[in-house]
C-alpha cells in the first residue's frame, strides 16, 4: 500500500510550496489532484497557478466531470474522490482524504499550515485516522528552508 505523505508548511505559503510540489510531481509522469475544500479555494488554486510569474506554466483545469477532465495533467477539484484516479492526489486546506484515496494513488500529499492551530488540528486527525487504518504515514518539515523527513509511521 502507498503511504500519506504529510507537509508542514512554516516556512512557505502554500502558493510558493505547491506549484514546487506540482513541478516535481509532473516531473515524474504522473496525472494529479489537487483536492479541496471547496469551490472557493479550488478558483483560487486555478488562479494563483495561472498568475503566478515566478514558476513554469502548469497546465491545469477545474474539474468538471466531463470527459474533458482527462486532458489535464492537473485537475482541480472540490469534492470527494475523483471517478478516474490520478497518480498524485495532493489535498490542502483540510480537504477529505481517505484510505482508498491512498490505496489508487502512486502518491498522496497532504499539506498544511502550521501556523494555523484549526489546520494542524485537522492534518493530526487525519493522520490519526489514516495510521489507524492501516495506512503508512510520513510526515515532512520546512523548519530548515527545504524539506525533510522527520517522522514515519509504518503500519
Amino acid at each position: 500500500m502507498s503511504a500519506a505523505y504529510f507537509y508542514h508548511l512554516t516556512r512557505r505559503q502554500l502558493q510558493t510550496s505547491l506549484p514546487e510540489l506540482l513541478s516535481k510531481a509532473l516531473g515524474q509522469g504522473w496525472s494529479i489532484e489537487v483536492r479541496t475544500p471547496n469551490a472557493e479555494k479550488a478558483a483560487w488554486i486555478d488562479d494563483m497557478l495561472w498568475i503566478h510569474p515566478e514558476h513554469d506554466f502548469l497546465a491545469h483545469g477545474i474539474a468538471t466531470g466531463q470527459e474533458l477532465d482527462a486532458d489535464h495533467p492537473i485537475l482541480i477539484s472540490n469534492g470527494p474522490a475523483l471517478d478516474a484516479p490520478r497518480d498524485c492526489v495532493i489535498c490542502v486546506e483540510g480537504a477529505e482524504v481517505s484510505e482508498s484515496d491512498i490505496a489508487n494513488s502512486a502518491r498522496t500529499c497532504i499539506m498544511f499550515d502550521g501556523t494555523s492551530d484549526p489546520a494542524t488540528q485537522v492534518a493530526r486527525t487525519q493522520w490519526k485516522s489514516l495510521v489507524d487504518a492501516g495506512v503508512t504515514a510520513k510526515y515532512f518539515s520546512e523548519e530548515t528552508g527545504n524539506w525533510k523527513l522527520k517522522f514515519e509511521k509504518n503500519v
